[in-house]
């Protein structure tokens, strides 16, 4: 048992985590090369269209060497995208080493900083490996100084292609050689933690765990830590791309421990397992709670579908710890939950997940972050537009504020420096990897960076320019709620907050967008943009035309006058009481527009 090794693969987004996962289970034979197929770790629909990997995902590969000595090798792949940071954290403190993965033609980029400071802070040994050498555009000596003098890391990289299975074995023969053994204590009260689990409906809730002491056998009684709750083990088992049973799992293991546990709310990520009647001293300390950054309100286009909604939230929430989400009401879209998240991108997935996998039909209104706003001497955190006070009951305002890692070549630095003023960046430091490549560092509010901002970084920098986040202190920020009234009636769910100095541009563009896209009435139909209840925009939706004069053919003009002041007062009626149709298309506007 000594021979077990737990690691896993880190690296940017992109630079070929999940191909080098794929030669690897190739390469130890742990699936049959006719059933093997790319990205055969990434489950899910939704993953392998993007070509992202969204879940880490664990897998036992067995190899023996040419001495005939026989090692367990337990592989972690993670997520390379900045949302899901936590994922590869949850990961690290599983695992004993690392294996980061550095592309040879885009060399260390903002993500592989990130991961490569989350790797050392959880003292893993890392194992570097330059992947995609056999590209003509391949820069390995870039790669290497980058690597010994932006990471810090002193280890002789390995050079590798993923994708033509060169330099695979030395991957294999580094991981056994230099990531140290699993620590083997059997002798102890069972110990394992959970990083990690997922819902079937047979089964209920599985558990994915790491043994740290004792061991875990089909038919114990288990206590989990945290709820205090009590199961039997019906199953334990590790993972070989599929679940295999097995009779138990030991200390230094990775595996599976399924219990017949049907109530989701049994079961908290980095709790610590232990046996019922022998329970340990030392529980695991779990993990750090996160905090979500991005909030959006989630609402059912069927109100029926509100409990099925909320029944997969909580099924979500099993397999992705990260998001956060309580009931929330909305007049205009009735009941919903507002959901807190990572990033933009970690909203996007859990909409996409939610529609493919619980065939739901939901709508996601516009991207907000958490404000401190004082007013009467008491502070309030604001996670709804809608909650925000008006300006004049507010003393001060704090808005979540990141420090920007942006990492793109010298050429567009004037593009960088555009990009990051536009969106109310402060400049920390610019640092020059190479005569090629720069570092820069900003400070940015979140609010900035959550809609558009890596879709513009990309394009400006014609698609070279990488770029990574953490949180820092909040800072004082000037800062306004508009509202838009439709038919003089606000409708919560376009509710803004945003800077004082774009306000104005930023009114009449949605002013004009939500004109063009309701339709029109049977009655004039105002669109108004107020900040404290002035009007700072305007624009009227004309009312539809009815000809009452069509059936006179002659008489006298009072005929007329009377048809005409009937309809003039029906449409006054209309006006007062009518009710305006707003399209799903109107919701979604406001997170289209792109406020230059």
């Amino acid at each position: 048992m000594s021979n077990i090794r737990n690691f896993c693969i880190i690296a940017h987004i992109d630079h070929g985590k999940s191909t080098l996962a794929d030669r690897l289970i190739e390469y130890t034979g742990t699936i049959l090369k006719r059933k093997m197929k790319d990205q055969i770790l990434d489950g899910m629909e939704l993953e392998r269209e993007r070509g992202i990997t969204i879940k880490a995902k664990a897998v036992r590969m067995n190899y023996i060497t040419s001495s005939g000595q026989a090692y367990v090798l337990n592989l972690i792949d993670t997520p390379g995208h900045v949302d899901f940071t936590y994922e590869v954290s949850r990961v690290l403190v599983a695992c004993e080493g690392a294996i980061l993965v550095i592309d040879a033609t885009q060399g260390v980029e903002a993500q592989t900083f990130a991961n490569t400071m989350l790797a050392k802070n959880a003292n893993l040994k890392i194992v570097p490996v330059i992947n995609k050498i056999d590209l003509p555009t391949a820069d390995i000596d870039s790669a290497y100084k980058q690597i010994k003098e932006g990471l810090g890391v002193n280890v002789e990289p390995l050079l590798v292609s993923a994708k033509k299975g060169i330099g695979i074995k030395g991957v294999v023969d580094s991981v056994i050689a230099n990531i140290p053994p699993a620590k083997i204590i059997n002798d102890e009260p069972l110990s394992a933690l959970i990083f990690d689990s997922f819902y079937e409906s047979y089964r209920g809730v599985i558990v994915i765990v790491r043994i740290f002491n004792g061991k875990v056998r089909k038919g114990m009684k288990v206590r989990f830590m945290a709820s205090g709750v009590e199961h039997r083990v019906l199953e334990v088992g590790y993972m070989k791309i599929k679940m295999i049973e097995s009779s138990e799992l030991f200390s230094g293991e990775v595996g599976y421990v399924v219990a017949g546990i049907k109530d989701i709310r049994d079961i908290k990520i980095g709790d610590t397992i232990t046996e019922s009647l022998n329970p340990t001293k030392h529980p695991h300390k779990g993990y750090k709670e996160v905090n979500p950054f991005v909030f959006a309100g989630f609402y059912p286009n069927n109100t029926s579908e509100y409990n099925s909604l909320k029944i997969a939230l909580e099924k979500l929430k099993l397999s992705d710890a990260s998001f956060a989400y309580s009931h929330e009401t909305s007049v205009a879209l009735g009941f919903g939950f507002r959901c807190g998240f990572l990033g933009s991108l970690h909203l996007e997935i859990i909409k996409e997940r939610l529609e493919r996998e619980f065939d739901l039909s939901l709508f996601v209104t516009a991207a907000n972050v958490v404000y401190k706003v004082k007013t009467k001497g008491k502070y309030v955190t604001i996670d709804t537009p809608s909650k925000f006070p008006n300006n004049v009951d507010i003393e001060e305002v704090w808005e979540p504020y990141v420090e920007a890692t942006i990492v793109c070549h010298v050429e567009h630095l004037g593009a960088m420096f555009d990009l990051c003023q536009k969106r109310r960046g402060k400049q920390i430091s610019v640092k020059y990897m190479s005569i090629k490549i720069a570092l820069l560092k900003y400070h940015i509010p979140l609010a900035e960076i959550i809609v558009d901002f890596y879709d513009e970084l990309k394009s400006v920098s014609k698609g070279y320019a990488s770029f990574d986040y953490e949180h820092i202190e909040p800072q004082l920020g000037d800062l306004v709620k508009l509202e838009i009234m439709i038919n003089s009636k606000v409708v919560d769910a376009f509710t803004v907050i945003i800077h004082k100095d774009k306000a104005q541009a930023f009114a009449h563009c949605l002013a004009e967008k939500l004109k063009g896209i309701i339709p029109r009435h049977m009655f004039e139909i105002p669109i108004q943009v107020k900040i404290n209840n002035k009007v700072i925009a305007r624009e009227t939706i004309s009312a539809i035309h009815k000809d009452v004069l069509a059936k006179c053919y002659g008489g006298d003009i009072t005929r007329k006058r009377k048809l005409l002041e009937r309809q003039k007062e029906g449409k006054r009626k209309m006006r007062r009481f009518g009710r305006v149709e707003i399209p799903p298309e109107a919701f979604v506007a406001i997170l289209r527009i792109n406020d230059k």
